[in-house]
């Protein structure tokens, strides 16, 4: 099993189009990934937050390969669109999770 987890910190001012964007096109784009065996997508509920709002996505794949696979395809394409309604100001932070003990 291999983990990323993608937070996307979005600005006060652009909330209400990035749920919009959340409910259509983010959801729909991890639905469709096809080498995700899971995933997660939440909002980030975090005292340290004061401006904006973080967004996570938690994707599971079978194996690092199909992890890499997704960094380097799937990833850049959902920035792009992601990129094409929000331009910089969306900032987006890739973690990636290798489990040393799982009861997933």
């Amino acid at each position: 099993m291999s983990v990323l987890s993608i937070t996307f910190h979005t600005p006060a001012d652009l909330i209400p189009a990035w749920t919009v964007f959340i409910e259509n096109d983010l959801h729909q784009m991890a639905e469709n990934l096809m080498d995700v065996e899971k995933y997660i997508l939440s909002e980030v509920q975090s005292d340290m937050i004061n401006e904006g709002k973080n967004t996570n996505l938690l994707l599971v794949f079978a194996d690092d390969e199909k992890r890499e696979e997704f960094l380097s395809l799937e990833l850049k394409n959902i920035i792009e669109r992601m990129e094409g309604k929000f331009g910089q100001d969306v900032m987006v932070f890739k973690t990636l999770l290798d489990p040393v003990k799982s009861r997933f």
